[in-house]
């Protein structure tokens, strides 16, 4: 009999789990030796392939689209392979606890899964140590965008591959916004004279920010001309070189976000004790501040943005150049000593086929990272969506880069909210590069 373990993934739930087999067992009494054999027997004839992925812990009753999405494609290759994928999985509860990240890697480390989905700075610490196998054999990825392929190659190989791409943008209470007559914000002028006008109105903190995402602004800022403008292989060549500074893109960027804390339209120290979207998503979705920053599929699951008491936009980060949308990567990974390796590859090519990727795209509405899928998405994405089409975006990920991105401008970016000064911050990055460097 095939169990499916989906959904058991809360600790409690397993440490519940292990009291209940202990009840049994003693209930049992003399016949506890032949109930281990037929567990014994029932493991050794279930093939089974064992996934280390996130969930959003928030209104976990509620309806999470992308969540069904990856269960239809997950179905697809148990059904196509005859067996079993079990979720184990991590959520912290604050900041004390450990990261997503931290317990990720830790777990690969540790070879205690076979497939991973991974962040972009874990996926190049992961694929720089040779923990990640090299995927470029499968099947799917002869129909992978090249910026999947860019984002996700380090040393050559091709070490996670996602089921979308993943897109940041400014989600905006348009409602608001209309109600104070102001214009979505295009570029910093803009969007500091917006937050102006709500401060001044009573809104006390207009952007809802956490301990994550902020620096998306600043890649939009930072990398604005050097994603839509020059040489972009010229310019990261020379960053890898050290003939030009991460520092030099990013001081005017940290420069903005700071003036947006000093003005108060952003909340420094609520956001450095905040979880994504748990910590801001309340007051947004009560309308007591009208801008918050997130990833493309929480305008379409219930259990963050997607049913909202007004009108939800989601546009790109405030640059010189307009709004610019910030892509990264997360992606599925195997170790390289995963116990079901050949079963968690068939899983891969199952679950990444155009079949699987339509009907993901088209349940979830994200940018597949299969060039032959195209999905219309939501009213709400397709301002972030056009400028997608129109290739205008940063990578917030890039495995071209020496020195990894969305990691460190992350914690950089938690210097600044913790109270460093930009020129410390600055520092930072110097330091990094010259690590990256050696």
């Amino acid at each position: 009999m095939k169990r499916k373990t989906r959904g058991r993934m809360k600790r409690s739930a397993a440490a519940g789990l292990a009291v209940m087999l202990m009840f049994s067992a003693a209930a049992c009494g003399g016949k506890e030796e032949s109930v281990n054999n037929l567990i014994k027997n029932e493991k050794k004839d279930k093939k089974v392939v064992n996934l280390f992925g996130p969930m959003e812990k928030s209104n976990p009753n509620a309806k999470n689209i992308a969540r069904s999405a990856f269960d239809l494609t997950i179905a697809m290759a148990e059904e196509e392979l005859g067996l079993t994928v079990e979720y184990r999985t991590y959520t912290a509860d604050d900041h004390q606890d450990m990261t997503y990240d931290e317990v990720g890697v830790n777990r690969v480390r540790n070879n205690m899964d076979d497939l991973y989905l991974l962040n972009p700075d874990t996926i190049q610490v992961l694929g720089s140590e040779g923990n990640l196998l090299d995927l470029s054999g499968l099947d799917c990825v002869e129909n992978l965008r090249e910026v999947v392929k860019t984002a996700n190659m380090v040393d050559g190989k091709l070490v996670a591959i996602p089921q979308e791409v993943v897109a940041h943008g400014l989600f905006v209470n348009k409602t608001m916004f209309d109600e104070y007559k102001l214009e979505l914000p295009e570029t910093p002028e803009d969007l500091l004279e917006c937050c102006r006008v709500f401060q001044e109105n009573g809104i006390e903190t207009p952007i809802g920010a956490n301990r994550w995402w902020l620096e998306n602004f600043v890649f939009a800022q930072a990398y604005a001309d050097l994603y839509n403008g020059g040489d972009t292989e010229a310019e990261i060549e020379a960053l890898n070189k050290g003939e030009r500074k991460y520092s030099d893109y990013m001081r005017p960027a940290f420069e903005f976000l700071q003036k947006l804390i000093d003005l108060g339209y952003v909340d420094a120290e609520k956001a450095y004790v905040s979880e994504a979207i748990d910590g801001e998503g309340p007051d947004f979705l009560s309308q007591k501040t009208p801008i918050v920053m997130a990833y493309w599929g929480a305008a379409n699951s219930e259990t963050a943005y997607g049913a909202p008491d007004f009108e939800l936009q989601v546009i790109g980060f405030p640059s010189h150049l307009g709004p610019m949308p910030v892509v990264s990567m997360t992606g599925y990974g195997i170790g390289t000593n995963a116990e079901n390796m050949e079963d968690a590859k068939k899983v891969l090519n199952v679950i990444l086929s155009d079949e699987a990727l339509q009907i993901y795209s088209e349940h979830n509405k994200v940018i597949s990272p299969s060039k032959n899928v195209e999905v219309d998405c939501i009213n709400a994405l397709k301002p972030l969506n056009q400028k997608i089409q129109e290739n205008k975006y940063v990578l917030g990920s890039n495995a071209g880069m020496k020195m990894e991105q969305w990691g460190n401008t992350c914690l950089i970016v938690r210097n600044l909210l913790g109270g460093a000064t930009v020129d410390e911050c600055m520092a930072e990055f110097d330091r990094l590069q010259e690590e990256s460097l050696k």
